[in-house]
This record gives structure tokens, sequence and C-alpha cells, in this order.
């Protein structure tokens, strides 16, 4: 059997590693060792904020969504139930975008709820 050496393989992890770690702080860009568990940690932050970023957004809508009603004289929880009871289906998203720029469509809407 023919000997095979790894120091090409090895070397190109050892590089890859380091180039994703590149501008991180202390030991952490530039030693191996660091360098590897920080990325390990990085990638559990990123799984968990991936998750964690829909609700932000959610939270988001829902505040802009409140101010803008509230402007035009109806609180959050009472529009919301009155486009539940209309039977008017738009998702936060959209509403939250109507009430920040496009606050002429976000009356009319109101409007047909009261």
């Amino acid at each position: 059997m023919t000997r095979v050496k790894k120091g090409v393989h090895a070397l190109k992890r050892r590089r890859s590693v380091l180039k994703q770690t590149k501008g991180f702080r202390h030991g952490r860009g530039s030693k191996e060792r660091q360098a590897k568990d920080a990325l390990l940690h990085a990638g559990n932050y990123s799984f968990a904020h991936r998750k964690d970023k829909k609700s932000h957004n959610r939270k988001l809508w829902n505040i802009k969504i409140n101010a803008g009603s509230r402007e035009l004289g109806m609180s959050y929880s009472k529009m919301i139930g009155a486009l539940k009871k209309n039977k008017i289906e738009l998702d936060r998203k959209i509403l939250a975008d109507l009430a920040e720029h496009h606050p002429e469509t976000f009356a009319k809407i109101l409007a047909k709820l009261k």
C-alpha cells in the first residue's frame, strides 16, 4: 500500500478555518484551536438567532401597526379583531408596510373596519 501524506489537506483545512474567523478579536482570529472553537460557537449563535429574527420582526410589525392605527383612533387589538371579523386577510407584515409607507391606504382599510 502506498504512503499517504495529509499535509496539503491539513493546511487547506487550517486556512479555511482561519479565513472564516477573519476579524474575530484576540486569539480567535489567528490561533487555530481558538478559531475552531469560536467557529463552533458562532455557528450555534447564528442558528439560534435565525429563529429569533422571525419573532423580532413580528414584534416590530405589531409596533408599527399599533402606531399607525392609534393615529387614526383605534387600538391595535381592536383593529386585529375587526380585521378577523370582517374576514380581511392581510398579514402583519403587509399591514406594517402600509402603515409606515402608505398611510392613506392604511387609513382606507381602517375606515372599512369602522
